[in-house]
């Protein structure tokens, strides 16, 4: 059964003022649902700010010392010690620090596990939610604990770039665990598509087809091992944890931190660096310490570039339940964007939109929606088991059987003049 629509607005910021905004709308059974608008709305306009039902950090991310709180995923971190991670220049010192805001004294460590989150209340948020099933006590760095078990396993399987981490699995569990009302939490997860194959498009998801079964059912089993709940038996069931799987990796909208200078990126976060960077572009100075600056400025990045590569932003995914509603179009008229510098989504309009036109946003990223139509697709298909109709791609699509035409009746046209050509010689032999 699906979530009903009242459900869906239910972790938005101001949830009355969203449903007065958009709408949820059943489309058909091959796009299920869409999200529609109730009313005008300008390009540049926010529809909402919303908060994942669970979110998790990448498994290697974490590894590699990215450090984010563990609820919301604001970097811990402070610009200075971003820097010198990133540089790999121990001694390293920042100029103008007082611009930098992360605030370590408001951090706040699990008493039983020493996790780490942002503040008190990601603290006892987390607590509330999930960490009560999830916390491993003083069992945290114990490499045979089931949990601990299990991340490694996965970390063996999915190797960075990362996609999804086996994490938002374990506290979709854990967040049923600990629910006064499971069924309600149960019905809230239902919502997101789990298909595991499009049988109309015979697509099979590109994580669960046959080359990786063994590797499933080895993470079905210490999933089981770590987790298994009685009231949840259908997800640890073979079919339910490949379900439940698929879910993840068709829904999980990314999150992630940069530490690019530009703000042309829209789908992540900014960095503590990356905060006092903007912050120190905005200072007026004179043109001489402006300068120096600048140049402070260009070689630190040159120095992260030499030591980190492209490997810098802390990362992970969350299911956020309105978000999800967006179907794909490769000319989208909504972006997301994270303006908190944490896990809350929000969807601005990139086009003037009119009541009861439909809400796109891309499931590509700017170099793949610039690629073939051919190749969106294929990214589309393998990822999240459709092949797209936009009217970007119906256009290209017509373009092609045009194109395909003509060159048939060019052929046909050469093979004629060919065949003329052969009879003149033969005629002009005899």
């Amino acid at each position: 059964m699906a979530a009903p629509v009242d459900d869906m607005f239910s972790f938005c910021v101001d949830p009355g003022r969203v449903s007065s905004c958009v709408d949820v709308r059943f489309i058909n059974n091959v796009k299920g649902k869409g999200l529609f608008a109730k009313k005008s709305i300008k390009k540049g306009d926010a529809l909402f700010l919303e908060r994942p039902l669970v979110s998790a950090q990448f498994q290697w991310n974490a590894l590699y010392k990215y450090r984010a709180c563990e609820y919301c995923l604001r970097a811990l971190e402070t610009a200075e010690e971003n820097a010198r991670r990133l540089s790999g220049i121990p001694g390293l010192s920042l100029p103008h620090p007082q611009l930098c805001r992360v605030r370590p004294e408001l951090h706040q460590g699990c008493p039983q596990c020493q996790v780490m989150y942002c503040s008190s209340e990601c603290r006892q948020a987390a607590a509330d939610q999930y960490h009560r099933v999830l916390c491993l006590g003083s069992s945290h760095d114990d490499p045979d604990h089931p949990v601990n078990k299990l991340k490694d396993a996965w970390r063996s399987m999915h190797y960075p770039p990362e996609t999804s981490s086996i994490m938002l699995m374990a506290r979709m569990v854990a967040a049923v665990k600990q629910a006064k009302d499971k069924a309600h939490w149960q019905q809230l997860f239902s919502h997101f598509c789990s298909r595991t194959g499009n049988e109309e498009e015979e697509i099979a998801h590109k994580l669960l087809g046959e080359k990786f079964r063994g590797q499933l059912a080895l993470l079905q089993s210490l999933f089981k091992a770590a987790l298994h709940d009685d009231h949840l038996s259908r997800w640890f069931a073979p079919e339910g944890f490949r379900s439940l799987f698929a879910l993840v990796g068709t829904n999980g909208q990314g999150i992630g931190t940069s530490n690019a200078r530009s703000l042309s990126a829209p789908m992540v976060l900014l960095s503590s660096l990356s905060r006092w960077v903007h912050a120190c572009d905005a200072l007026e100075l004179p043109a001489q310490q402006k300068e120096q600056l600048d140049s402070f400025i260009d070689q630190l990045y040159k120095d992260i570039e030499k030591e980190t590569g492209d490997f810098l932003n802390c990362e992970g995914s969350g299911l956020f339940l309105l978000q999800s509603s967006c179907n794909h179009s490769c000319i989208p008229n909504a972006e997301a964007s994270f303006p908190d510098n944490n896990f809350l989504l929000q969807l601005c309009a990139l086009s003037d939109i009119n009541p009861g036109e439909e809400i796109c946003i891309s499931y590509l990223d700017c170099c793949q929606r610039d690629r073939s139509r051919h190749s969106r697709h294929k990214v589309l298909r393998e990822n999240y088991l459709f092949v797209c109709s936009c009217p970007k791609c119906i256009s290209q699509m017509h373009e092609l059987d045009v194109t395909s035409e003509e060159e048939e009746e060019d052929e046909g046209e050469a093979e004629g003049e060919a065949e003329g050509d052969e009879m003149e010689d033969e005629m002009t032999d005899v």
